[in-house]
């Protein structure tokens, strides 16, 4: 009966001692794989090094740093939604510009910061419960150039 328990306790120590090798640990440096249909991802910096917005999508939240119930519609009901946005090669701290509109009328510019490094994740929200439209968020630069702009709809 000892020697049983005994064998049973090691099975259980090495299964345990082989999970603590095995299982990834989560990072900021490491994106999550995202499905296709959630967004569309931008295509590659053309140097390597060069900075670039790697992912810019809308959705209903941000969870564990990363976008939530990404789509291209929304319900009227939906009382906001975020911008989220993944630069990549950030050569120094800076403040990208977000620009709300629906339709062809501005609706809110928000601020972002995004920090030197590899990579950095962000994003801003806005209310958009019961205005129904077409809505675009243009990611702008300190100089005012868009980045890239993401198009969805409120129905």
């Amino acid at each position: 009966m000892m020697r049983e328990s005994s064998f049973a306790w090691v099975v259980v120590a090495a299964v345990i001692a082989a999970l603590m090798f095995t299982v990834p640990a989560f990072a900021q440096e490491k994106a999550k794989p995202e499905a296709p249909a959630k967004a569309k991802p931008a295509a590659p910096a053309k140097e390597k090094g060069e900075f670039a917005i790697v992912r810019a999508v809308v959705g209903t939240g941000v969870e564990n740093k990363e976008p939530v119930g990404a789509a291209s519609a929304f319900p009227a009901s939906t009382e906001k939604v975020s911008c989220f946005i993944e630069a990549s090669n950030v050569p120094k701290d800076m403040e990208l510009t977000t620009v709300w509109s629906m339709g062809d009328k501005e609706m809110r510019k928000i601020n972002a910061t995004v920090k030197a490094g590899p990579r950095w994740r962000t994003w801003v929200e806005k209310k958009v419960a019961g205005m129904k439209g077409d809505w675009k968020v243009e990611i702008k630069d300190a100089d005012g150039k868009v980045l890239k702009d993401v198009k969805f709809k409120v129905e």
